[in-house]
């Protein structure tokens, strides 16, 4: 099987940048009413929480160890009804933290954050009031409705980018935040990628590691080995390195198709991560959405997203 060209990467990328900047109109039901019980204005990060399941959990949340997914009897969990009736918690999804060159592209400069833009973000994050969460506080909450620190956030990061150790590591530590990293096993080890002590040390440190495949094949388009090659053997990988079971999985350019869901689940992972199209009504853990923080984006502006989109 042939590694997906930087190219290739990057225009279907594009076209996932399109679902991303539709997020507003992609899942309907997300009102401007709940995401402001999610998170209160900006410009009042100090401001009482308002009504709701997610205003009324208390910052204690937040240093509570979050069950793990195998261990909440599916008799508590709630059908596809309940999930998708909670507010939904903001996903943010980066993938490189660098100076954009002359070689960049339009379209690629959404998914380059430059190193003072990201910082900024971050430093917009912290200063509003959000606490990052872990991707087991998430799975708790959406299948139980289990308590969440106030404004809580989930920041992922996509694609193994040795820029994610170098840049984001340090600046989420600066603000005592954890993010979640979904590794594609291919780039382990190679020019401008992580190698696979830098993948351990993230998941030591606390921070949750996630299978993103091998080399970043569209899942729409698995057939049998396929299924060996892209996610068996990287999970595995992955949990040879960290020494921990991998739960979580992020879709290639954010494509799924239900075929994919009893694929995923008779391989152990309990939730899986989309971008912005709207959920599966009959299994929405496996189409969990999360946002593209833009390059291009203004702290301001990445704001007004996270606040219209969930």
């Amino acid at each position: 099987m042939k590694v997906i060209t930087a190219s290739l990467l990057l225009a279907a990328l594009s076209l996932a940048a399109c679902d991303s900047k539709t997020a507003t109109t992609g899942e309907t039901a997300t009102s401007t009413a709940t995401a402001a019980a999610i998170t209160p204005p900006a410009t009042d990060p100090a401001a009482a929480k308002t009504s709701g399941t997610l205003a009324t959990a208390n910052d204690e949340a937040a240093a509570t160890p979050a069950p793990a997914p195998g261990s909440i009897p599916a008799a508590k969990a709630s059908d596809a009804a309940g999930i998708l009736a909670r507010p939904q918690v903001p996903i943010l999804c980066y993938h490189q933290i660098r100076d954009w060159t002359a070689r960049d592209s339009k379209g690629a400069k959404d998914y380059i954050v430059p190193i003072a833009q990201f910082k900024s973000q971050i430093k917009m994050l912290a200063d509003s009031g959000y606490h990052t969460i872990s991707p087991d506080q998430l799975y708790a909450y959406m299948t139980t409705g289990a308590k969440l620190p106030s404004k809580p956030i989930l920041l992922t990061f996509d694609d193994t980018d040795l820029d994610q150790f170098t840049i984001a590591r340090p600046t989420l530590d600066q603000y005592g935040y954890k993010g979640m990293y979904f590794v594609m096993t291919v780039s382990l080890g190679r020019p401008h990628y992580m190698t696979k002590a830098m993948v351990k040390q993230l998941s030591d440190e606390g921070n949750i590691i996630g299978s993103h495949t091998w080399d970043h094949h569209n899942v729409k388009k698995y057939q049998g080995q396929d299924w060996v090659t892209q996610i068996d053997k990287p999970t595995k990988t992955l949990e040879d390195i960290t020494g921990k079971k991998i739960n979580y999985f992020a879709y290639p350019f954010g494509l799924w198709n239900t075929q994919a869901f009893p694929e995923l689940k008779k391989r152990g992972f309990v939730a899986a991560f989309s971008l912005a199209e709207k959920r599966d009504q009959q299994d929405p853990m496996f189409t969990i959405r999360r946002i593209i923080a833009s390059g291009y984006w203004s702290p301001k502006t990445l704001r007004n997203n996270i606040v219209q989109s969930f």
